[in-house]
């Protein structure tokens, strides 16, 4: 609204006599009304242009931040990528400097000091190595994979492969002395087990030489027990010893060899057992039908003339005999019979190879001397005896 120059009554825009006073209007009146209305109008462009200049400004700084942001990341993960741990903890700390809300830079800027710790770890365990502190150094790795397995990634994947191969370094180093050590046979086979759970080329190695030497323990106490007959003991032995090295041509041979040499020896055994059965067959026979021999008998006569029958035997038995007789017959030179008798030897019992001897005197007046006045012979009609 604007004011009449010459009653203050307010006036418009396109009026050209005031209402109030009927005066007209100057012109200049109402050309300074429309300057003044241009400029009411320019204002708030104006304001709006500086506005969106401000905003367009602030928005084109903002982009040019995160994109530095972005370039100190990517720079960071070059940095893991080369194992450039504390490079790549500076570079992902800018990242999140240049722009605040940078989640994934943070998240890394977690695992980098996590990680900057465990090559620490890597480095004690390797220390630890060296100075033969092998379980205190299979600790730190053990403790530092459990602290690693709650990241996921490739950083992560890498740093897990350095602590495996730090595992592998201290058990083959710990392999190596135990090996050294002059182990057991039983030691050998523990020593065989962790060689093959490494999975290391010159782990293999190692576990083929233990090998080696497990088949030759075995090879040389079986092929003593096999001397001794212990067959059972003996391919038990082998049948251990491929447990832990199946393919050895050695001892799967050897195992055959105790296998054929039982059985020739239990068909030996067999044939001893039968003969035996034989020989014992016969001398039994030999001890109930032959277990005497007579050494000598003869006739003489005594003081008072009587005719006695003397004479010795001797055993042949294996076992002892006892209440051993011999029957005998007097002829005359015609070898006819004059009389028979029986006669028990003394001692009563006799062993294997020992003498007995046997006496009797006929009397007149039991024999009928009268008849053994021409006796010229005795000779031994049958000789008995019992077995113990």
């Amino acid at each position: 609204m604007l004011h009449c120059p010459y009653c203050s009554g307010f006036i418009k825009e396109e009026e050209i006599y005031c209402a109030q006073c009927g005066k007209k209007i100057p012109d200049d009146i109402g050309m300074r009304s429309s300057r003044q209305a241009n400029r009411l109008w320019f204002l708030p462009f104006l304001i709006l242009l500086i506005s969106l200049l401000s905003v367009g400004s602030f928005y084109l700084y903002l982009d040019k931040k995160e994109e530095r942001a972005k370039e100190s990341y990517s720079t960071g993960e070059k940095f893991v990528v080369n194992g450039n741990y504390q490079q790549a903890l500076d570079a992902f700390k800018l990242a999140v400097e240049q722009k605040a809300n940078f989640p994934t830079a943070q998240e890394n800027i977690a695992f980098l000091e996590t990680a900057i710790g465990l090559k620490t770890d890597l480095n004690n365990a390797n220390s630890l190595t060296k100075k033969s502190q092998y379980q205190e150094a299979l600790q730190l790795l053990n403790k530092a994979e459990t602290t690693l397995n709650k990241y996921e990634g490739e950083a992560a994947e890498q740093l897990l492969e350095l602590i495996n191969k730090q595992r592998q370094s201290t058990q083959l180093e710990q392999l190596e002395e135990n090996l050294a050590n002059d182990p057991t046979v039983d030691q050998l086979k523990t020593l065989l087990w962790e060689a093959e759970s490494i999975g290391d080329a010159r782990a293999d190695s190692i576990a083929n030489t233990i090998r080696k030497q497990i088949v030759s323990f075995v090879f040389s106490t079986a092929s003593e027990q096999l001397a001794n007959k212990n067959f059972t003991h003996a391919r038990n032995t082998v049948e251990d010893g491929l447990q832990y090295a199946p393919d050895s041509e050695k001892l799967i041979s050897f195992k055959t060899t105790i296998e054929k040499e039982k059985t020739a020896f239990e068909i030996a055994q067999q044939k001893r057992i039968e003969q035996a059965i034989t020989a014992a067959e016969e001398e039994r026979q030999k001890n109930k039908n032959d277990a005497v021999t007579l050494i000598d008998i003869e006739l003489e006569q005594d003081e008072q003339a009587n005719v006695v029958v003397k004479g010795k035997i001797r055993s042949v038995a294996t076992v002892p005999i006892n209440t051993i007789s011999v029957e005998y017959v007097i002829t005359d030179d015609q070898d006819n019979t004059m009389i028979e008798n029986e006669v028990y030897v003394y001692p009563e019992t006799l062993y294997p190879e020992e003498e007995g001897k046997f006496e009797y005197t006929h009397f007149d007046k039991n024999d009928n001397m009268s008849q053994l006045d021409k006796a010229t012979n005795v000779k031994v009609k049958k000789i008995k005896w019992f077995l113990d």
